[in-house]
């Protein structure tokens, strides 16, 4: 269940600081639970830290800062009891693109640090603002269909970016088309470090492997560690595997993020893509383990939670961050009760960088390549994408068209097609809404749609209609069209009802329209009428003074009295459709 500000018991600073609540009324019993989760998810934290930095064009190292004070940041001021927060593969490529964007592919990586600081504090405020402000709402900019078809197409980008790096060389190239073709390229010209391909092939497999058929295994743990022991016992690094070498020790210094005007606004719009992504995620993932264990969610202290985690990153050299579904199934997985369980992962990793920061020297980039392909794979919904296809075509080309805007486009500009193919969806369905007539059927209450009831009766010079939309000014027009093909049927109509029970609004411009309808049909000798209008809308036509123009008998309550005055003025009686 998602709710948008119910309080929490205490109210005041409980409310706004979850994690207050959480040390009032934490139980001694969940602490070796939370202990337990919190060894078992460091596993995953840290290679995948590491490897979705490097995802987003930044050091590992980056990943691993992020990662620890993402964490802390979400366990003071988030809501729920066992969302995993930290870097994530969905926003790797966007950040990158924002990167490039604006330091350029071989821009200093301590500029890149300092951009992609600024970018996680841009984000934290504008989710924190977001959830104070309650506009969770902002999440449904992307429907499901483009949801699915946007992930796909991310999946396929990163997919297709690691493969240089999975095979122990890089390419030239930004977008998909590009680096695919320098891949090929370097394939062809024997660019490819057979030891690289065979180490990251390895590690992909077990973590496939160890998914699909031993779940409860961490799988990405299992498979870094088999890299780290080939690595020793094969020499990856004389046959010129890539490693990741030694990790700076200790924290880096508290730093306020800054950027220039200009770097600004470039920042600017991949901070609002950003955004919109990781709160569709958090609601989306928030809400998913909050129905699995009975908590009532609250969206918008999420949004803050999350942004509160993007603003602690982003002052120890981190990047935006955003909930994330699989380490967060890890924890419940291992038993998890609280935030206390990434607040011990947070602590193991910092026991690593500062005692023991040399302990994942050996880990060769292609495993690390492969750990990002495995979170790549996952993004993907193929089920979902069939299924769209077979059940809704028109919303499964919105997808479809998602997925070319990503994949053709690049990542910040698929995500404004996306946003885009949500927000005409929408105007379509208001634009062009269904439209139906209804008829009595024998045996059956009410009257219903001719398309369900072919053989429903009719009442001769009588049409009910139905509207399903607001009416405003995007299909006014559509409206008015409608009513007047319907008022040149022969014989004309004496009396068109409308079924206003789906109008739930009518505008100013909607409003014109109507009065200069009615007396067009009226010179035409067809009255339009209203049955079940809702009073909110009754009061908006009262106020646009329709009531007193148009006439207060053209208004019932039901159906059934617009049927019986007609009836009582005309006679009809009931007819079947003719064979």
């Amino acid at each position: 269940m998602t709710g948008t500000g119910s309080p929490v018991a205490g109210g005041g600073v409980r409310r706004w600081l979850p994690g207050v609540q959480t040390v009032l009324t934490y139980r001694r019993a969940w602490l070796p639970k939370d202990v337990v989760a919190g060894l078992v998810l460091s596993s995953l934290l840290v290679p995948q830290g590491m490897a979705y930095a490097e995802l987003a064009g930044l050091p590992a190292i980056t990943g691993l800062y992020t990662t620890v004070f993402g964490l802390l940041g979400y366990a003071v001021f988030g809501a729920s009891r066992i969302l995993v927060v930290g870097p994530d593969s969905s926003l790797g490529p966007m950040i990158a693109a924002v990167l490039v964007a604006t330091v350029g592919s071989g821009g200093d990586p301590a500029v890149a640090i300092a951009l992609a600081s600024m970018l996680g504090l841009m984000v934290g405020v504008t989710m924190a603002v977001a959830g104070i402000a309650k506009l969770g709402f902002i999440a449904d900019l992307l429907s499901k269909p483009t949801q699915i078809g946007y992930m796909n197409g991310l999946a396929v980008t990163i997919f297709v970016s690691q493969l240089p790096k999975l095979c122990g060389f890089s390419v030239d190239g930004e977008g998909l088309l590009s680096e695919a073709a320098g891949f090929l390229r370097g394939i062809a010209s024997g660019d490819a470090v057979p030891a690289a391909c065979a180490v990251g092939v390895f590690t992909l497999a077990i973590i496939l492997v160890l998914q699909r058929w031993l779940p409860k295994l961490p799988a990405v743990l299992v498979a870094v560690v088999a890299a780290i022991t080939a690595t020793w016992l094969l020499d990856l690094g004389g046959r010129g595997v890539d490693l990741v070498g030694p990790l700076p020790g200790g924290f880096p210094p508290l730093t306020v993020p800054h950027a220039s005007w200009s770097q600004l606004v470039l920042l600017l719009a991949g901070a609002v893509g950003i955004t919109i992504v990781s709160l569709t995620d958090t609601i989306s993932t928030a809400s998913s383990f909050a129905a699995r264990t009975g908590q009532e969610i609250r969206a918008d202290q999420e949004m803050i939670g999350v942004g509160a985690a993007n603003v602690a990153a982003s002052f120890f050299q981190g990047f935006p961050v955003s909930t994330s579904g699989s380490r967060t199934a890890v924890a419940e997985q291992a038993g998890a009760r609280t935030q206390v369980t990434g607040i011990v992962g947070a602590a193991v990793i910092v026991v690593m960088l500062v005692l023991t920061p040399g302990l994942l020297r050996d880990l060769p980039q292609p495993a690390l390549a492969a750990v990002v392909i495995a979170a790549s794979m996952s993004l993907a919904d193929l089920p979902g994408s069939v299924r769209l296809w077979r059940h809704r075509r028109l919303e499964s080309l919105v997808s479809i068209t998602a997925f070319l805007g990503v994949a053709l486009l690049g990542v910040l500009p698929g995500i404004g097609v996306a946003v885009g193919l949500s927000v005409l969806n929408v105007f379509r369905r208001v634009w062009w809404p269904y439209q139906t007539q209804l008829r009595r059927a024998p045996g059956v209450p009410g009257y219903h749609d001719v398309r369900s009831y072919p053989d429903a009766e009719s009442l001769p010079g009588l049409v009910l209609f139905r509207f399903d939309a607001p009416l405003i000014f995007a299909n006014a027009r559509v409206f008015r069209d409608q009513i007047r093909l319907l008022a040149r049927t022969d014989p004309r109509p004496v009396w068109i009802v409308l079924a206003a029970e789906p109008v739930t609004d009518v505008d100013t411009t909607a409003g014109d329209m109507l009065e200069a309808l009615v007396g067009e049909l009226d010179a035409q000798g067809t009255s339009l009428m209203w049955a079940e209008l809702k009073d909110p809308v009754r009061r908006k036509i009262d106020r646009y003074g329709l009531t007193a123009a148009l006439g207060p008998e053209r208004f019932f309550a039901t159906l059934d009295e617009a049927v019986t005055a007609y009836r009582a003025r005309t006679g009809a009686a009931w007819t079947a459709p003719p064979r």
